[in-house]
């Protein structure tokens, strides 16, 4: 007889699952001003606000160390931790890191994945203050959680973007996924040889995309750069998970809805490139990939020119519009298709 009270997460969604579970949080701690819903939880301060929010790669799920170096590993993760802090303008402070460690695992081995947040506490500017070691049976699980702050007046929310405001991205979209494209292709022809021995591909024509994958950056530069100019975006998210996600996110946070331009999608050559080598949609790279750690804001239009003066690395992909007229999007060829409900993920 079937079970038909048995639920799969897949049949659910991401977002969904996270709402159902945070039903049980129901106890409301006074430091506390928002607990989830977005890139970080905010807590009360005296002159500013805390900010808290972690990340978790798993080797087998979103990492493969047939081909990801342990030091990037380690880079990645505290990228992926403080770009959410990034996400809300703030400053992320201190890093604490737990590692569940299997036997397969050196000691020299666990010193190279610390060798990488070391350097993105370089980068980043934010300490590392320790954390937890366990031990794990096979696979090697990571985990950074980040603390930051920001001033009460410049913090900026998933919420808040108007109708008639303008969308806009940092960077390029789709190169992390077009470097993890490169890399399976690269693992499955090694995998194919009747002898495994050592292999070393050669990457130099695809060392843009593999970077992106392995080594991206966090946009600390455009928070820099905004603060500098005393310019507040009404609303921003980083672009962990593609952009009809991140989308999503930022129109249901706001109650509004979304116009977006296919042709101003900005995508690097040596993307696309690699998009034609695999015989796939490159939109779809920028579309669903993921991992770009980019921002998405949202500004005035009379704001974006002042921005452009004095910040080159953005472009404008679409305008904020009313609820009602949903999440769309103009293709390059003229039609007009609506995101479903159907894609929705969270970040």
């Amino acid at each position: 007889m079937k079970d038909d009270s048995f639920r799969t997460i897949q049949s659910l969604g991401r977002t969904e699952l996270i709402d159902e579970l945070m039903e049980y949080a129901d106890f409301e701690h006074p430091s506390v001003k928002m607990g989830y819903g977005d890139d970080a939880a905010v807590l009360h301060g005296e002159s500013e606000y805390k900010l808290t929010t972690s990340e978790t790669f798993l080797e087998g799920v979103n990492f493969d160390l047939t081909y990801v170096p342990l030091h990037h590993l380690g880079y990645k993760i505290a990228t992926a931790a403080v770009s959410d802090i990034y996400a809300m303008n703030g400053t992320p402070e201190v890093v604490l890191v737990d590692l569940a460690v299997p036997n397969k695992l050196s000691v020299d081995m666990l010193k190279e994945i610390y060798r990488g947040i070391g350097a993105a506490s370089k980068e980043y500017e934010f300490q590392i203050v320790g954390g937890d070691l366990t031990a794990s049976h096979n696979i090697l699980s990571t985990s950074v959680s980040c603390y930051g702050s920001v001033s009460k007046e410049n913090i900026i929310y998933r919420k808040g973007a108007q109708v008639g405001d303008a969308i806009c991205v940092t960077g390029d979209l789709g190169g992390a996924i077009a470097g993890l494209r490169i890399l399976m292709r690269e693992k499955k022809f090694w995998q194919e040889q009747e002898e495994q021995t050592s292999f070393q591909p050669d990457l130099d024509d695809y060392e843009y995309v593999v970077k992106r994958q392995l080594v991206p950056a966090a946009r600390n530069d455009f928070i820099e750069k905004i603060n500098e100019l005393d310019m507040k975006p009404t609303s921003m998210i980083d672009i962990t998970q593609g952009l009809v996600n991140e989308l999503q996110h930022l129109t249901a946070a706001s109650d509004i809805g979304a116009y977006v331009y296919q042709a101003a999608f900005p995508i690097a050559l040596d993307t696309r490139t690699v998009a034609d080598e695999m015989r796939e949609e490159v939109d779809r790279y920028a579309l669903y990939g993921g991992e770009d750690y980019e921002l998405m804001f949202t500004l005035p239009e009379e704001k974006v020119e002042d921005l452009a003066e004095e910040f080159q690395d953005f472009v404008v992909i679409g305008k904020i519009t009313e609820k009602e007229e949903g999440l769309c999007m103009q293709q390059a060829e003229g039609g007009v298709v609506t995101f479903g409900e159907e894609n929705e993920s969270d970040s």
